[in-house]
């Protein structure tokens, strides 16, 4: 996932909870969504970041290596300024760029159809 291009916001910003509700007419089924996109990012995130430490894990527990390897405290730098899950989650949802679906609502409309069909 490509999360340095990211436009999510790294501060805190009111937003109309109107505008949450849009796709499924549920404020609290929104925030499920969100938290659960975000809680994917999260966990990308924090495979990437280990995935490139790892690089630079030593056997040794050597004090000086450790204040002296200015890449890998660039990388965390990075991965630090980097807006929270949560922020980026919102910004995919209000952007439409979340696939979700609740199997329940789908089961509860295919019964209704089955039923007029009946009638």
């Amino acid at each position: 996932m490509e999360y340095k291009n990211t436009k999510a916001s790294r501060n805190t910003i009111t937003r109309d909870m109107r505008d949450f509700e849009a796709g499924t007419d549920n404020t609290f089924e929104t925030i499920a969504i969100i938290a659960k996109r975000a809680n994917q990012i999260g966990a990308d995130i924090k495979e990437e970041l280990s995935s490139k430490l790892a690089e630079f894990a030593t056997s040794s527990d050597n004090l000086e290596e450790i204040f002296e390897n200015r890449e890998q405290i660039e990388i965390s730098k990075f991965y630090e300024a980097l807006p929270k899950p949560v922020s980026m989650a919102v910004e995919e949802y209000l952007n439409d760029k979340i696939y979700f679906r609740n199997p329940a609502k789908e089961a509860q409309a295919a019964e209704a159809a089955d039923s007029t069909e009946e009638a």
